[in-house]
This record gives C-alpha cells, sequence and structure tokens, in this order.
C-alpha cells in the first residue's frame, strides 16, 4: 500500500516502513562512526523503539558491537494497516545488526508486567547469560501494578496552581495559550506509580535474584529538568516528581545491588513524548534555532553516543551534586538560555517562522514516524506487514 502521514494532534497515527528503515539506518550511521572500546558488551533495553531507548540501543549494538536484547510494546500490522512507528524501527534495527553479525532479539509487551520480565530473564539465561548494561527507557501513560492489578494514568500537571503560558498548537501552526488546572493528589500519586521509579526497581531486582545481572553492571534511566519556563508543568509538575522518584530509585538500585544505576539528564529532542508536553514544543522549536545557529544541536542519536562513549563508558561524567549525568550541558549553557529568553516575549503565531525552528520542529516530528527521510519513495507501494527477524527463535 502507499503509506502517507496522518496526523491527530501530537501523534501521527501511520507509519512507514521504509522511512523507519531509512531514519534507523541514519543513526546506525552516526554510532558507527564513533566506535569506541570498552563499551557494554550485553545490553538489556527497556523501552527500545522509539526516541533514547532506540538510540541506546544503536550505539550500544554499533559503537560498542554489543550484544541487546530490546523490550518494548508496539503495533504490528494488522489487517492491512501500518504497524506502528516503534515496530518499524524494530524490525529495521534487528535486520541491520544481524547482518552486522550482531546479537538482537527483541520481546513485545507490556514491560510493567511480570510476564515481560521473566520472558526476558529466560531469554538472557539461554542466550546471554548475564547483561552488563540495562537501559531503562519507558514513557507510557498508564501502567497496571503487577501486584495490585490495579491501572495507574498519568497526567501533565501543574502541582499547587494553575498554569498559564504560551504553547504550541501543531494542528493550526498557531501559538497558542495554554492553561491547565492543577493536579489533585490522586493523579501525582498516579503520575508517580506510571512515570517514576518502582518499575525500574522492580526490573532490577528481578534481574539479580535471578542471577543474569553481571558483577559490576551499569544501569541508567532517563530524565529532564529544562529551563525554568517549563518548571511548572514539567519539573515542578506530576512529571517531575515521578522524576524525583526516578532518582530516589536510582540510590535504592545502587544500594541493594552491585550495579551502578545512575539517572541521565538529557537534551529536550522531538520525542513522541515530549510533543504531548504543553509549553514544551514551542520551547524546542526556539532553542532549535538557537543551538543550530551555534553548531550545539543535538538530536537523540547524537545525545546517546555522547552520553555512553564520554559519560557512562569514558573519562568526563559530569555528575552534578545530586550524582546525575548531565547531558544537557550545551542547552543549558548560559548563553544559550538567555538567547531563547529574548525570543520567548516575542514569539506570536505571526512571527513563529522566523524566531524559532518550527519548520525543523515539524521535520522532526515527521521522521518519527517515517516521514520526510531522503532517499525513501513515499509514492512506492510497500508492504507494511513486516515481521521481526527474531520472532522465529
Amino acid at each position: 500500500m502507499i503509506v502517507k502521514p496522518r496526523i491527530r494532534g501530537f501523534v501521527c497515527i501511520t507509519a512507514h516502513p521504509k522511512g523507519c528503515e531509512a531514519k534507523v539506518g541514519k543513526e546506525i550511521a552516526v554510532a558507527q562512526a564513533a566506535k569506541k572500546d570498552g563499551g557494554p558488551k550485553k545490553v538489556l533495553v527497556i523501552g527500545s523503539s522509539t526516541g533514547y531507548g532506540l538510540s541506546s540501543r544503536i550505539v550500544s549494538a554499533f559503537s560498542h558491537d554489543a550484544a541487546t536484547l530490546g523490550v518494548f510494546f508496539e503495533r504490528p500490522s494488522q489487517n492491512g494497516k501500518p504497524a506502528s512507528a516503534g515496530w518499524y524501527n524494530s524490525v529495521a534495527f534487528e535486520k541491520a545488526a544481524h547482518e552486522a553479525g550482531l546479537y538482537a532479539k527483541s520481546i513485545n509487551g507490556d514491560a510493567f508486567s511480570d510476564e515481560i520480565k521473566n520472558r526476558a530473564i529466560e531469554t538472557i539465561k539461554a542466550d546471554l547469560g548475564q547483561v552488563d548494561l540495562v537501559v531503562y527507557s519507558l514513557a507510557s501513560p498508564r501502567r497496571t501494578d503487577p501486584k495490585t492489578g490495579e491501572t495507574h494514568r498519568s497526567v501533565l500537571k501543574p502541582i499547587g496552581q494553575n498554569f498559564t503560558n504560551r504553547s504550541l498548537d501543531t494542528d493550526k501552526d498557531a501559538v497558542c495559550e495554554v492553561s491547565i488546572d492543577p493536579a489533585s493528589e490522586e493523579e501525582i500519586t498516579d503520575t508517580v506509580k506510571v512515570m517514576g521509579g518502582e518499575d525500574w526497581e522492580l526490573w532490577m531486582d528481578a534481574l539479580d535474584q535471578a542471577g543474569v545481572l553481571a558483577p559490576g553492571a551499569k544501569s541508567v534511566a532517563y530524565s529532564y529538568i529544562g529551563p525554568e519556563l517549563t518548571w511548572p508543568v514539567y519539573t515542578n509538575g506530576t512529571i517531575g516528581q515521578a522524576k524525583k522518584d526516578v532518582e530516589r530509585a536510582a540510590a535504592a538500585i545502587s544500594e541493594k545491588h552491585d550495579c551502578q544505576a545512575l539517572v541521565a539528564i538529557n537534551k529536550a529532542v522531538v520525542t513522541q513524548a515530549s510533543s504531548a508536553i504543553p509549553v514544551v514544543p514551542l520551547y524546542i522549536s526556539i532553542l532549535f534555532k538557537v543551538m543550530k545557529a551555534r553548531g550545539t544541536h543535538e538530536d537523540c542519536i547524537e545525545q546517546m553516543v555522547r552520553l555512553f562513549n564520554k559519560r557512562l563508558y569514558g573519562d568526563d561524567a559530569q555528575l552534578d551534586s545530586e550524582g546525575r549525568i548531565r547531558v544537557d550541558d550545551w542547552e543549558m549553557e548560559a548563553d544559550v538560555q538567555q538567547a531563547v529568553a529574548a525570543i520567548w516575549p516575542e514569539i506570536s503565531s505571526e512571527t513563529l517562522l522566523e524566531k524559532s525552528d518550527y519548520i525543523g520542529y515539524q521535520e522532526n516530528f515527521l521522521t518519527l514516524f517515517g516521514f520526510g527521510l531522503e532517499g525513501v519513495d513515499y509514492g512506492e507501494d510497500v508492504d507494511v506487514e513486516l515481521d521481526l527477524p527474531s520472532a522465529g527463535f
């Protein structure tokens, strides 16, 4: 079939298999150009199909020749309809890894469940023995607690007071004003249950108890801080409370297990998760313009190359006073933030294209779903029913 982008709000409900393969191929090329000795060799990536999780898997495999096991929850093609972008990304990654002679298997299912944890453990036991790096990169709107059976849903809300600020209506290509009511105590608790560190901790407990966590292993989870203008809805909001719990979990994991668990603070990039956060897409559009002008702009893959090669497995960890790895250092440079702050009050629907890199934001967003990639014939009839190469194992 011929696949075209169909966008609803901050989600594209179609994905292009060849476009996703082209995007994964571009990231692989970046990782291969940054080959480095001394990195991880057997890696479990929980949340490996998109964004930072996918890039982490690519860097592990193609910069460090690591065997990788990926866990994700994606939609394969059904009734002739395209699969999700994460499915096609994972198909493309496995295909490329196998062609390069690298071990790569994937498990598709609810990573919050005991069933998927057990499947991952059994796969590690059978194929890898142990893993020396665990990447935790889940972003989900809901989680069912495996102990209680209760389903919790996360919200993106401020805490304590109403929040109003500029935002971006991507359906209308316009700057708008967004106003968000504060979260209830129940919503805060639920968001921490979904996006906090409890599940990361459960994964690490299960891996260690099963004997599949290598002595001296590392584990990393991802977070974001950002500028003050986003704090009410992010850092000081419900998601921020969840991220504080991720930091709590990192300390608990390091204390309980022979493992160094770290939180990496990453740069703002266009992902399916970040595009859903009010204010953030407009901030990213301005940030891209500023950082591209300075030659310091990075996407997910460049961030993960720097994280792995210089921070996690290099000699420049860049730990802050809270013990977190900082890969957002270029974003948070004073002159960058001053430039963004100077543009912010001047931004409007009329000045959007002039004052920001909204075009770049849109292009980045479409590539998440395999659209807008050079060398891809989008008028071509393509097969949308692709199986994971490891599905038969």
